[in-house]
C-alpha cells in the first residue's frame, strides 16, 4: 500500500500543478505589462525631448516651465511651445500609434510579415488626392486650401481602401487577393501622381513633392485631435478581436475550426486599417516604414499574444516616429528635414534585413 502511494507521489512530481501554472501565467502577464509600461515611459521621454528640440533656443527647462507655469513665459515663447512644438510632437505620437496599430493588424490578418498600411495603396491614393487639391484653384470656396488638401487626401485614401475591400469581398477576401489588389492599385495610383506632377507648374510640383516626403510641419491641436479620435475609435474594436487574431496566427484552418470567421475578420481589419491610415496621412503626407517596423519591434518584445501585441505595436510606432521627429530636427543644425525622409533612411535597412531573414528561414 505504501509503495503504491509512493509511486503515485512520484508520478505527480513531473506534472505541473495548478498553482504552478497560475504562477507561470501571472509571471507571463506581469512581464509583458512591465514591458508595455517601460515602452510607454520611453515614449514619454521621447515626446518630452521632441518638444524641447527645435531651431529656436528653447530647451527642456522652458518646456517644463510652460507645462507648470505657462503665464511666466513671454508671448513669443508661448506661441512657439503651444502652437508649434507641442502639436508637432503630439502629431508624431498620434500618427505613429495609428500606423503601428494598422501595421500590426495587417501583418496578422494577411499573415505576411512584410505587410504595412501602404500595402493596399492607401498612401499612394492620399498622394493622388493631395496632388489634385494642389493643382486646382480652390480660392472660390468659403474655406481655405489648408482644409481642402487633407480633405482630398482623406477621401481618396478612403475610396481606395473601400475599393480594395469591395473587390476582396467579392472574391472571398483571400490573402493573395488582397495583396494583389493592393499592389496593383499602388502602381496605378503612383502612375497617376507622376502624370499630375508632369503637367504641374513649378510651384505646384514643389508642393506635391514636399507632401509626398511627409512632414509634421502643418500640425495643430485640432488635427491632432482628429487623428487621436480615429485611433480611440479603432483601438477598442481591434482589442475586441485580439483573441481571434492571436488564434489566426496558428493557421487559418485551425482558426476556422474553433468558430472564427476569418474572411469577415479580415474585412473588418481592412476597414480599420483604412480609416487609421487615411486619417493619419491626410495631415502629414506619406510616412513609410513605421507601420512595418513598429509591429516587428512589438512582436520581438511581447510575442504573439495580441492583448499585448496590439498596444505594444501602437506604442512602438509612436516611439519610432517620435524619435524620427527628433532626428529630423537634429541632423542638420537649424533645418527641419521632412520626416518621411528620416523614416525611409531608417526603414530601408530594416526592410532589407527583414527580407534577408525571411529568405534565410525559407
Amino acid at each position: 500500500m505504501m509503495s503504491t502511494e509512493l509511486k503515485v507521489d512520484g508520478a505527480n512530481d513531473g506534472i505541473p500543478q495548478p498553482t504552478s501554472l497560475a504562477q507561470q501565467y501571472r509571471s507571463f502577464v506581469l512581464k509583458r505589462l512591465m514591458l508595455l509600461i517601460a515602452m510607454a515611459v520611453a515614449l514619454l521621454v521621447s515626446w518630452t525631448v521632441d518638444t524641447a528640440t527645435g531651431p529656436s533656443l528653447l530647451g527642456l527647462e522652458k518646456i517644463i516651465q510652460a507645462l507648470f507655469s505657462p503665464q511666466s513665459l513671454d508671448a513669443v515663447e508661448q506661441v512657439i511651445i503651444f502652437d508649434v512644438r507641442i502639436p508637432y510632437a503630439l502629431m508624431a505620437v498620434a500618427v505613429g500609434a495609428s500606423l503601428g496599430l494598422a501595421g500590426a493588424e495587417m501583418q496578422t490578418s494577411l499573415n505576411n510579415p512584410l505587410a504595412s498600411p501602404f500595402t493596399l495603396g492607401i498612401g499612394a491614393a492620399a498622394s493622388l488626392g493631395a496632388a489634385v487639391a494642389i493643382l486646382f484653384d480652390w480660392s472660390w470656396l468659403p474655406f481655405g486650401f489648408h482644409f481642402v488638401l487633407p480633405l482630398f487626401a482623406f477621401l481618396f485614401a478612403l475610396a481606395a481602401a473601400l475599393l480594395v475591400v469591395m473587390l476582396s469581398r467579392s472574391q472571398g477576401a483571400s490573402v493573395n487577393t488582397v495583396i494583389l489588389f493592393g499592389i496593383s492599385l499602388f502602381f496605378a495610383l503612383n502612375a497617376l501622381v507622376s502624370l499630375l506632377m508632369f503637367i504641374a507648374d513649378s510651384n505646384a510640383l514643389q508642393q506635391i513633392v514636399f507632401w509626398t516626403m511627409g512632414s509634421l510641419a502643418r500640425a495643430n491641436i485640432e488635427k491632432v485631435l482628429v487623428v487621436l479620435t480615429a485611433f480611440a475609435i479603432c483601438f477598442p474594436l481591434s482589442w475586441r478581436q485580439a483573441w481571434a487574431m492571436t488564434a489566426i496566427r496558428s493557421g487559418e484552418d485551425q482558426a476556422r475550426s474553433i468558430g472564427i470567421r476569418v474572411e469577415r475578420m479580415r474585412l473588418m481589419v481592412l476597414l480599420r486599417v483604412s480609416v487609421l491610415t487615411a486619417v493619419a496621412v491626410a495631415f502629414v503626407g506619406e510616412i513609410g516604414f513605421v507601420g512595418l517596423a513598429g509591429p516587428h519591434i512589438a512582436r520581438l518584445l511581447l510575442g504573439e499574444d495580441h492583448r499585448f501585441f496590439l498596444p505594444g505595436s501602437a506604442i512602438a510606432g509612436a516611439l519610432l516616429l517620435s524619435l524620427a521627429s527628433i532626428a529630423s530636427k537634429s541632423l542638420i543644425d537649424g533645418v527641419i528635414l521632412p520626416i518621411g525622409i528620416v523614416t525611409s533612411l531608417i526603414g530601408i535597412p530594416f526592410f532589407i534585413s527583414l527580407i534577408l531573414s525571411q529568405k534565410g528561414r525559407g
